[in-house]
Order: structure tokens, then C-alpha cells, then sequence
């Protein structure tokens, strides 16, 4: 690709979002945006590219990314006007982190394989922290990070110092145990009790998918979409037979649901 062009296709886009946050002539909407209206657009950006990722739609991506981009823009821009730093900076400062979290590329350090690769990164990132003022390995994991994802981020982060289940074995019989401290709970009728339990049950099956080499979040979109596949379905089965959903009992929707499952195969 033409560099020249390339940076030509930057500057351009941080002289439109100047021009958008332009107190006499530019766009209203975005001349009241703060850090924390901007924020979940930003969020929302990050999922439509996965998403384009998991679709295998990659004709769209480009696209997506763009918009992703365009948020770190517009977060630049704010931090620009409050004198806090500007999108250079924040270039800048990704640069500067890239370098130094991989010794073995841009310096003399030698690593064997991505095992030992995944060990120096976070050597590297607790001297960071700690460098920061940090005083926990949990300091800096997102606390808005979606919930399974944070679980996960969480028992990694623990695992570095040996804080962790030795296999898959002894996750599942945690999820068994939590799954017994559950039942419990509910007969006990406390719903805060209840929703204590189920929040661990939760984190333990996070971090079994940790152990499994699987994304959670990812898990539980697979199967929303089997769920709505299938749901469809069943709505078309019963709209097809010409009697309402309350003349269809438990039995008669199990029966359809199991067919829906069936026709997928």
C-alpha cells in the first residue's frame, strides 16, 4: 500500500472529527459527547467486529474496523481539548508498549516457543504494574468488562502465581460442588444467598472454559443463535399447524423443539 496515502487517510480523519466537535460549525450530537456517552458506542463497536469475525463476513470488516477506529479518534479528540494528550500520543504510547512487551523481536532477548513468549509478556506487565503503584495482580482488570470475560481475565491473572485448579478435573468437580452449594441456597429461599451461588457457579464454568481453551462470551453467542435457530422454528411449526401455542402442552413443544435440533444435523 502507498504510506503516504495511508497517512494521508488519518490526518484527513482527524481533521473531520476536529471539524464534527467544532463549537460554531460542527455537528451538535458530537459537540456534546463526553468520555462516558462515547463509551458504550465504543463498547458496541468491539462486538459488531468480533461478530463480523465469528460471521466469517469479512467483506464487512474493513468497514467495522472504521467505525472501531473512528472511537479511538473520538476519544483522542476529547482527551486533544482537555489537555490531556492527543491521538499521536496514544499512537505513541502503543508503540512504545508493543516494543517493550516483545524483547525477543525489537531487542537481544530470546524466547523458544509462545509458552515462554506468554511468560515473559506477563513478567513484563507485572513489573509494569508494579511500576504503576499497583498492589494486587487484580489492580488493573477492567471492573466494566463483561462478566464471563472478566471471570476469565481474573482466574488467568491468579494462575500466574500458581493460584489455580491443576487440570480440567478438579474445575469440574468445583462446578459440581458449586452446583451442590446452589440447590442448597434455593431451598434455603434466600434469594441472596441464591444469587451469591449462582454468581460462583458462573465464574467456575468461566474459568472451566479458561481450562478448555474456550471464550465464554463466545460460547454463550453460539448458543443464543441455536437457540433462536431452533426457536424459529418451532414458531413456524406451530404457526404451520394452524393451532395457537396455548393448544400446544409442554410435551407437544418438547417434541417440536427436539425436531428443530434434528433438522440442523
Amino acid at each position: 500500500m502507498n504510506k503516504q496515502k495511508d497517512g494521508d487517510s488519518i490526518e484527513k480523519l482527524l481533521k473531520i472529527m476536529e471539524r464534527l466537535r467544532d463549537p460554531a460549525g460542527g455537528c451538535p450530537w458530537d459537540r456534546e459527547q463526553t468520555f462516558a456517552t462515547i463509551a458504550p458506542y465504543t463498547i458496541e463497536e468491539a462486538y459488531e467486529v468480533a461478530d463480523t469475525i465469528e460471521r466469517e463476513a469479512l467483506g464487512e470488516l474493513k468497514s467495522e474496523l472504521g467505525d472501531l477506529l473512528f472511537q479511538v479518534v473520538f476519544h483522542s479528540r476529547l482527551a486533544q481539548e482537555a489537555g490531556l494528550f492527543d491521538f499521536e500520543a496514544v499512537a505513541a504510547d502503543i508503540c512504545a508498549k508493543l516494543e517493550r512487551r516483545h524483547p525477543h523481536v525489537f531487542g537481544d532477548a530470546e524466547v523458544k516457543d509462545s509458552t515462554e513468549q506468554t511468560r515473559v509478556w506477563e513478567d513484563i506487565k507485572r513489573q509494569e504494574r508494579a511500576a504503576a503503584g499497583a498492589v494486587s495482580l487484580l489492580d488493573d482488570v477492567p471492573a466494566k468488562l463483561p462478566g464471563l470475560s472478566r471471570a476469565v481475565k481474573l482466574g488467568r491473572r491468579a494462575a500466574t502465581v500458581g493460584f489455580d485448579w491443576p487440570d480440567t478435573t478438579g474445575v469440574r468437580a468445583k462446578v459440581t460442588e458449586e452446583i451442590g452449594e446452589l440447590d442448597a441456597a434455593i431451598a434455603s429461599g434466600s434469594e441472596a444467598e441464591v444469587a451469591a451461588e449462582m454468581g460462583d457457579l458462573l465464574f467456575t464454568i468461566a474459568n472451566w472454559c479458561r481450562h478448555l481453551d474456550l471464550d465464554p462470551d463466545a460460547c454463550v453467542r453460539a448458543a443464543n443463535g441455536r437457540f433462536s435457530l431452533r426457536f424459529r422454528a418451532v414458531e413456524a411449526a406451530v404457526a404451520a399447524s394452524g393451532r395457537g401455542w396455548d393448544m400446544h402442552d409442554a410435551a407437544a413443544l418438547d417434541a417440536l423443539w427436539r425436531w428443530a435440533k434434528a433438522a440442523e444435523a
